[in-house]
């Protein structure tokens, strides 16, 4: 039996009947993929893979949003990069467009339309409404992320380079973006219940 799905951050913080969903959603769609771009500007070097607040961001959305219109938010922050738009980390230093989804970011960019879809799809069933299920839900859409991200790029660096490079120096990383995108979800659903 599968759980319906259950209202969603966004929809308690700014409901659709104040302007149409049409409207709303192709507005937080924009909004966030400019918080991607910004997330993506905030990094600390690393090869091959730039740290970035770019996983604390999808998760986030995802949460917020719910699958689809999370799933759709990042869809149209890929659009974006795929465009030529400097909006990943590293652009447009490291080049643009789709040469630069080609390199060895590229999995882990598709990696953050999975991790946004999984996280939505588990808030959209109440993981939200619960601290250490919305961060199990986060560390569900890490994986999937890192998945992606590491499965890729082992196909250019190799499988035990793309461990070490692409996996194992991000863990205290993971684990603070992790509880830090779960504690903005839980403080987002506290001012929502209070103003309703």
């Amino acid at each position: 039996m599968q759980t319906a799905a259950r209202p969603i951050l966004i929809d308690a913080l700014l409901p659709a009947a104040r302007v149409p969903a049409w409207a709303r959603n192709a507005l937080l769609a924009v909004g966030g993929s400019l918080l991607l771009t910004l997330s993506a500007k905030i990094n600390v070097p690393f090869y091959p893979v730039p740290l970035s607040m770019q996983t604390f961001a999808v998760l986030a959305i995802g949460a917020a949003f719910g699958w689809r219109l999370g799933t759709a938010t990042v869809l149209l922050y890929l659009a974006e990069g795929a465009a030529g738009l400097p909006v990943f980390a590293g652009t447009p230093e490291k080049g643009i467009g789709l040469a630069y989804m080609m390199g060895p970011t590229g999995g882990y960019l598709i990696g953050f339309v999975a991790g946004a879809a999984v996280v939505g799809w588990l808030a959209e069933r109440g993981w939200d409404r619960s601290f250490l299920l919305l961060t199990a839900a986060m560390f569900i859409g890490h994986v999937a992320i890192f998945v992606l991200g590491a499965g890729w790029l082992a196909t250019i660096v190799g499988i035990e380079k793309a461990w070490v490079l692409g996996v194992a120096p991000f863990y205290l990383a993971t684990v603070f973006k992790t509880l830090l995108a779960a504690a903005c979800i839980k403080a987002g659903w506290s001012a929502a219940n209070l103003r309703g």
